[in-house]
């Protein structure tokens, strides 16, 4: 068995919470998280264990666990062996569906680095990410067979959402395919981590729901942001190229949004965006035809929307600096709009 190098401190953990106490904790709990990664995922073969280690080592947010951690303090027992293993889990699968993603979207790179597949092969990239689900799966077996169960369904719901994107609205609503897509695919692993927190915490099963409530309308949240920032960002201020869901022919809110809207550019946009963009000077004629529409004022409803969902669950919480904590994150969240 051969232990690989340990992944680094989460490099975006700086956020004070405006509680020293609270803090602190979670400084240790995100520690303790990153301990666990590295030893769980460092251990095998060397030639799995450089493949497996790639996405860990080059950094990451780790905003799954850090929700887990928060949700933890609204139960007795915070920061548990059983809250840092649940909040790892969730990250390592997450990884893994970040590895499966790249070999569907053909991707070149991830987290500023190649992407497994481009600096390997789509076989070695799927292998990594099936060895990262069975890391999870052997944590969830040292915790108890409720765990098992409820990641089963997330499994299901992560890969119903991955399936529903390839296989598209079928004739349905464009605006509520893409809502349910990113529920399933985004919502509901944000939505584990704040469940499975609370719960090993000891929280009762009143406040494990509305936890869950909390990373579900999170996770949107933070999803359809994140697709607000492909169109309107720059490169500088996103690290990725504008318009990259455009060149796959993903369209996501605040195009679709564009699309439906009855105006000159709104036209225009529909007759161009009949699949994925492979030319600059068409990528950059679309982003201008959706800065003409009310697309991303749109987006930035349903945004807000599910912030206002979030802070109904928060409301029902006690309160407490997790509370106000988790309320500052996804203010956060939604000030990456500008």
């Amino acid at each position: 068995m051969t232990n690989g190098p340990t992944p680094p401190k989460p490099r975006d953990f700086t956020m004070d919470f405006g509680d020293a106490d609270l803090t602190a904790r979670m400084r240790r709990g995100m520690e303790a998280v990153e301990k666990l990664l590295g030893e769980r995922l460092g251990t095998g073969e060397e030639f799995i264990t450089d493949k497996v280690t790639h996405l860990v080592q080059a950094g990451g947010k780790r905003f799954r666990p850090l929700v887990a951690l928060l949700c933890s303090e609204f139960g007795p027992q915070p920061h548990t062996e059983n809250v840092i293993k649940a909040a790892a889990i969730t990250e390592m699968v997450h990884l893994a569906t970040l590895y499966h993603d790249d070999v569907m979207d053909e991707a070149a790179k991830r987290r500023g680095v190649d992407s497994a597949n481009h600096r390997w092969s789509n076989t070695v990239a799927i292998l990594a990410g099936d060895i990262l689900f069975s890391h999870a799966s052997k944590t969830m077996s040292e915790i108890d067979t409720e765990t098992v169960n409820y990641f089963a369904d997330t499994f299901r719901l992560l890969v119903t959402g991955q399936m529903r994107e390839t296989v598209g609205a079928r004739g349905g609503d464009p605006v509520e395919h893409y809502l349910k897509v990113i529920e399933e695919k985004t919502g509901v692993l944000i939505a584990a981590a704040a469940h499975l927190g609370a719960r090993h915490a000891g929280a009762s099963k009143e406040i494990v729901e509305h936890c869950e409530g909390v990373g579900a309308a999170i996770g949107m949240v933070f999803q359809i942001v994140d697709d607000i920032i492909d169109i309107f960002s720059s490169s500088s201020e996103s690290g990725k190229v504008p318009g990259t869901d455009l060149r796959e022919g993903v369209f996501t809110l605040p195009v679709l949004y564009a699309m439906r809207e009855d105006s000159p550019a709104g036209t225009e946009l529909r007759e161009l965006l009949t699949g994925p963009l492979t030319k600059d000077e068409d990528v950059e004629h679309a982003l201008a035809l959706i800065s003409e529409t009310a697309g991303r004022q749109r987006a930035l409803e349903e945004v807000h929307r599910y912030l206002d969902i979030a802070e109904q669950h928060l409301d029902s919480l006690p309160d407490s600096p997790a509370n106000r904590a988790l309320r500052q994150v996804s203010t956060y969240t939604v000030q990456r709009v500008g």
